[in-house]
């Protein structure tokens, strides 16, 4: 169970050019001045004078930028640039959540960057000319840096007044300016962002980096019938409005809409965890099936048609079920992610005999803090970890040996991978400094968005070559 911020004053990222409370935006272009090698927390040391060093080469795309406080947790919403989108410059519009220093601090931040600038590499670098110029380039294949894309990024922030830290934030799907937050006051609360998303739309991309202004706005809706703060919260991506909410104490209310603007909750919790209720996923396919996962180590499955207690609870690991996700390509596909590190991917047709695990991995020696399956990639996952690693992992993906003695063979270097990494890992993501939560973007094919204590990265992994639906 690692959630909060220790302490966000000293977490505070500091930036001599922002002032207190505005966003910051930067991109990450340096190159590694030394031999690449790759690092692993926990099993390799930093000698006296030794730095590390983002390679460049591995990113499409790498962003990093924060909004004042750190946030615990933030949603990615969805927009009407285009459902598939490969070009670069990208957009994107967030919602999220701050940990200030003092309960009154606290704000939800609505943002929109823009211009977010990257390119596409080879997974086989080009041969060299005896210049060291790589041969049959052109001008096309040049690097692009920030100034020739317009400056770089553009971080835009509309902030709105939270009664408390936020704990979790989730926009719904089918009306992204519908979004949910769970205070640790102990509220929940759904709001409408309608008017700041339509700023934010309408605003020149080249006007202040961020706004100090917090406003205030009155909650569509606020519900105390929570015993205890919690953090988990999960909208229904089949019903409109449909969601539910889980605390600390155990309890999962189950909230339907009754109109655009108001809902009925369900004072009956359904109940069927010994202890906190960490996460809440609803079923891709089945309107009325949602799945937990709780301290208790238990993930179980409820049926809203058939009561308040769980249609099946599964032991899932020995240790606090920190999150889960339900893989909306693949729907019989759970996978979750624990305390000691590990996480999980279960087959749910195979629950009936027994023993429904898949997959199993160890990779991680701390908490993991967020999971969630590729809305692109059936077999794809993101994996964030308190060890500072954020992990992009393909499960279809099995040992070669003459695929990777061929592979260097062609970059005739030496890649100074570490042997024991398991087939499986695709991608280490690193630099962030106590990473609470990842998403994937649905409609930017590869992208992903994190946040930790420090800040906000947006990546854009070069060995992820997600191919396009057929009808684009």
């Amino acid at each position: 169970m690692v959630r909060s911020l220790k302490n966000p004053k000293k977490a505070k990222r500091k930036n001599k050019g922002s002032k207190k409370g505005e966003g910051s935006a930067s991109s990450n272009q340096s190159a590694p001045a030394v031999e690449a090698k790759v690092w692993q927390p926990g099993v390799d040391k930093l000698e006296e004078g030794e730095e590390l060093q983002c390679d460049p080469s591995a990113y499409n795309s790498l962003h990093a930028f924060h909004i004042g406080w750190p946030c615990l947790s933030f949603d990615i919403l969805r927009d009407s640039l285009g459902l598939v989108r490969t070009e670069f410059p990208h957009t994107v519009y967030c919602v999220s959540g701050t940990q200030a220093e003092k309960s009154s601090w606290n704000s939800i931040e609505i943002f929109k960057m823009s211009n977010i600038s990257g390119k596409r590499r080879e997974l086989v670098p080009k041969k060299k000319n005896e210049d060291g110029s790589d041969m049959e380039s052109d001008s096309s294949d040049s690097d692009e840096d920030d100034e020739e894309n317009g400056g770089g990024p553009v971080l835009q922030v509309r902030k709105v007044f939270h009664e408390g830290g936020v704990n979790r934030i989730r926009a719904m799907r089918q009306n992204p300016h519908i979004c949910a937050s769970w205070s640790d006051t102990g509220h929940v609360q759904v709001w409408d962002f309608s008017t700041h998303l339509n700023a934010l739309a309408e605003s020149d991309s080249d006007t202040t980096h961020g706004n100090s202004t917090v406003l205030n706005q009155d909650p569509l809706v606020k519900f105390s019938g929570h015993k205890d703060e919690g953090y988990a919260i999960d909208w229904s991506p089949l019903v409109t409005g449909r969601f539910v909410s889980g605390d600390c104490k155990n309890c999962i209310h189950l909230w339907e809409p009754a109109s655009d603007s108001t809902w009925n909750v369900d004072s009956k919790p359904f109940v069927g965890h010994t202890a906190s209720v960490e996460d809440l996923q609803w079923s891709p396919t089945e309107p009325y099936v949602f799945a937990s996962c709780s301290v208790d180590g238990h993930i179980a499955i409820w049926d809203t048609r058939l009561g308040k207690s769980p249609a099946v609870n599964i032991k899932a690991h020995n240790a606090d079920v920190n999150v889960i996700t339900w893989n909306s390509l693949a729907s019989c596909m759970l996978a979750s992610g624990s305390d000691d590190g590990t996480f999980s991917i279960r087959d749910l047709r195979l629950l009936k005999e027994g023993d429904s695990v898949v997959a199993h991995f160890e990779y991680h020696k701390h908490p993991i803090t967020s999971i969630e399956w590729s809305p692109h990639e059936a077999s794809t996952l993101a994996v964030s970890s308190s060890d500072n690693q954020l992990t992009i992992w393909d499960l279809s993906l099995e040992r070669d040996e003459e695929e990777e003695a061929e592979f260097k063979a062609k970059t005739n270097e030496q890649v100074n991978a570490p042997t024991d990494l398991p087939p499986q890992l695709l991608f280490v993501h690193q630099g962030q400094k106590d990473l609470k939560e990842l998403h994937w973007h649905t409609q930017i094919p590869g992208m992903v968005i994190s946040t930790a204590a420090d800040g906000f990265n947006i990546l854009m992994p070069s060995n992820i070559e997600t191919p396009l639906p057929a009808n684009i």
